[in-house]
């Protein structure tokens, strides 16, 4: 989206420098005029420093998820940025970087998940009375925050119309939406490509959303696979995995766990099956959409798929139980013509609706819109560096 907007506006960016991936900053000015790179170094979560940042939030106000992002040189660089120019539009994207901000009333907020809702969803999924206590805790800080950030920004933009529902209704504000895009033509399938196993899951393996999937698919849902097919494999693709989900290709062979790659694509056009097993989540899923335009039919939760306009069983699978979700996996991986059929449906919608060139018209126009609405405003495109 960025890249379609730098095409037509200036556009300055301020975002975290990752020191571990320093290609965010080295590609900069395929989607900004100026970048803004701030360090911060974000501790794993299972690491000593992680431990002192949850020692340090117990007696915060703010969640944990945003309290990590908030620091003295981001909130200095973007009040500088903000008094040496005058733009035309601010855009903070993603909450994370809200606290920073010394006033929001002239700020666009670009709201790619209903953040209460995945700490609630946490909280539902816990395994234990102790996890289920904090995530509740942390569920209610984000909502405090949440609901105290939307009604302070001049206008909310979230990507699905049930984000906005639901902003609407736990925030007490009006919200716009806009989909979620895929470059269609990055992802189109070419020529034959060699198999590489029947089933992928692609998704960063730092969010604790594709964690939770990953580990309720194979503890829950690959037994009863290899039940009826026990030559099946899986592959896990996206970057930093936790040792746990590590473990999982020690243990067997017929799970593969890739962490970082170069090219999500020869995953996506190798696989018979593109499978996101989420129970915990919000806003829309790329990995859906990619998976659509690399030609992979896509199992879903209906989690998984929240948000989406996608149609069970013409363009996608949905199944919640494991059961169901095993069944649905082995039916099409039994059926080439099924999994061809719904492909080609799949991909028909995303050219058709989701392209990023036909997103970031809508994206603009709201821009537009609000600078009528609020003008003279001043903004700035905000967002993470690294964040995929």
């Amino acid at each position: 989206m960025l890249k379609r907007l730098h095409a037509r506006h200036e556009v300055h960016y301020i975002g975290y420098e990752n020191p571990n991936q320093p290609e965010g900053v080295r590609r900069a000015p395929e989607y900004c005029a100026r970048a803004y790179p701030v360090s911060l170094d974000v501790p794993p979560r299972a690491s000593f420093r992680f431990a002192v940042q949850w020692l340090n939030n117990l007696s915060s106000s703010l969640p944990l998820s945003l309290s990590r992002y908030q620091t003295a040189a981001m909130r200095e660089k973007i009040a500088s940025v903000l008094e040496e120019f005058r733009f035309d539009s601010v855009v903070c994207d993603f909450l994370s970087p809200a606290p920073n901000f010394e006033n929001l009333s002239q700020c666009l907020l670009f709201q790619h998940n209903v953040e209460t809702m995945i700490w609630r969803r946490h909280a539902e999924h816990a395994p234990d009375p102790l996890r289920r206590r904090y995530f509740k805790g942390q569920a209610e800080r984000m909502f405090r925050w949440e609901r105290r950030i939307c009604q302070a920004v001049a206008h909310v933009v979230a990507v699905s119309p049930q984000d906005a529902r639901l902003m609407r209704e736990l925030f007490g504000v009006e919200a716009s939406y806009v989909p979620t895009g895929v470059d269609v033509d990055y992802f189109h399938r070419g020529e034959a490509v060699d198999p590489k196993v029947d089933m992928v899951f692609v998704g960063s393996m730092d969010w604790m959303p594709n964690i939770d999937g990953v580990n309720y698919f194979v503890r829950e849902v690959l037994p009863l696979i290899w039940q009826k097919k026990p030559d099946c494999t899986v592959a896990i693709v996206g970057r930093t995995p936790p040792a746990a989900v590590r473990a999982l290709a020690h243990r067997e062979a017929r799970i593969q766990v890739t962490g970082t790659v170069a090219d999500i694509r020869p995953w996506l056009w190798g696989a018979k099956l593109s499978i996101v097993p989420l129970r915990i989540g919000g806003g829309t899923r790329l990995k859906i959409y990619e998976s659509m335009a690399a030609g992979t039919p896509v199992i879903s939760t209906r989690v998984g798929a929240e948000g989406l306009d996608v149609s069970h069983p013409s363009n996608i699978r949905l199944a919640d139980t494991p059961s169901e979700f095993a069944n649905q996996c082995l039916e099409l991986m039994g059926n080439p013509e099924e999994r061809e059929q719904i492909a080609r449906e799949a991909l028909d919608l995303v050219a058709r609706r989701f392209s990023w060139s036909i997103i970031t018209s809508e994206f603009e126009k709201l821009l537009l819109s609000a600078q009528r609405r609020d003008s003279p405003s001043e903004l700035l495109a905000k967002s993470s560096l690294d964040r995929g």
